[in-house]
């Protein structure tokens, strides 16, 4: 029985010698160590051998089967190496051809107007304050003094979630019940900047998603005139030092008294053209001063502390200063569009 065992190593290794490429290592293996193999069969009869020899014959068949396994290991690392794939064998190298250049990334059009919006309103002592984009109907809502069934509710075609009560939010509004919650009863400056969703129809002109920079400011003795001298200065130094701008009057359910901010055309200067519809103006954002609801839900006492709010689009802001006439552009990725900026 150990003679056969060893004519058995002596076969294999011999075979394995003659191996020269994947294939025919695989069918060595599959001859001298899978299950069908002579090795193995023979260590699976060690039942048929007498008890007192069974422990020599199958420890020097195991001893075998390792040796053979690891000649195997060692033969396919060779093969590994030496074998020269057929895919390189007529492929020249010419190092006279110039590089291939990478071509540099870019901000996203959208991300300059944000971050240029960010750094004029830093400029002014705000900082930047992010809630998040799941809300619930309490704080998109309720808390902004727009209760169930009312009216103001068609203003925003709303995303409802499997979760009663959970919202994607609609505005960045819900964003001034977390910063005051969290502040009251000290004054704030901040800005909160994010993503919105409106379940709209998409056209040249409305998104589902959009970005939406909300501002609010609370504390004692602020007045609307507060707020026009603020957002005229905001103005100024988002479109240019000679931008003028006006008020008219608005509503909305969480400021009072409410506006829409204009400016001025700076495509035709006042005098009316198609991108203003010939007014002259173009509107930028709306605002007002806080509600007394809305104070006493984000915990101030409105006998004591007075603030303003306003809202107002990137991408819309984006359109008006750069001429563009379809929002779709913004989330298309088309690198046509991309690329101008």
């Amino acid at each position: 029985m150990l003679e056969s065992l060893d004519t058995i190593k002596t076969i294999a290794l011999s075979e394995l010698q003659k191996t020269s490429d994947m294939k025919t290592l695989r069918l060595w293996y599959s001859t001298h160590l899978s299950k069908s193999s002579q090795l193995i069969k023979s260590l699976r009869n060690l039942s048929n051998v007498a008890a007192k020899d069974r422990p020599t014959i199958g420890k020097h068949a195991n001893d075998i089967r390792k040796i053979l396994e690891q000649a195997y290991e060692d033969r396919t690392s060779y093969l590994n190496k030496s074998v020269e794939s057929p895919g390189h064998k007529h492929i020249a190298l010419d190092v006279t051809l110039p590089g291939r250049s990478l071509n540099r990334g870019r901000l996203h059009i959208a991300t300059q107007t944000l971050r240029r919006i960010y750094t004029i309103w830093a400029d002014m002592g705000f900082q930047i304050y992010r809630s998040r984009e799941i809300e619930t109907d309490e704080l998109n809502f309720e808390l902004l003094n727009i209760p169930l069934h009312h009216p103001a509710r068609d203003m925003w075609d709303t995303f409802h979630t499997n979760s009663p009560g959970v919202i994607l939010r609609t505005h960045t509004s819900p964003g001034q019940i977390h910063a005051m919650q969290a502040n009251a009863p000290d004054p704030i400056r901040v800005i909160l900047p994010g993503m919105c969703y409106r379940y709209e129809q998409i056209t040249a002109r409305s998104e589902i998603q959009f970005n939406q920079v909300e501002g609010l400011a609370i504390g004692t003795n602020i007045r609307f005139t507060d707020l026009k001298g603020t957002l005229s200065d905001f103005a100024r130094r988002m479109f240019g030092t000679s931008t003028r701008t006006r008020f008219r009057a608005s509503h909305f359910p969480f400021t009072e008294p409410s506006a829409e901010m204009d400016i001025e055309c700076f495509l035709c200067s006042g005098e009316g053209c198609r991108v203003c519809k010939k007014t002259g103006w173009l509107e930028i954002l709306g605002c007002g001063m806080v509600h007394p609801a809305v104070l006493t839900n984000g915990g101030y006492e409105p006998k004591k502390y007075t603030g303003f709010a306003f809202g107002m689009g990137p991408e819309r802001i984006a359109m008006l200063k750069y001429g563009i006439d379809d929002i779709r552009h913004f989330w298309g990725n088309d690198l046509r569009f991309l690329e101008q900026f």
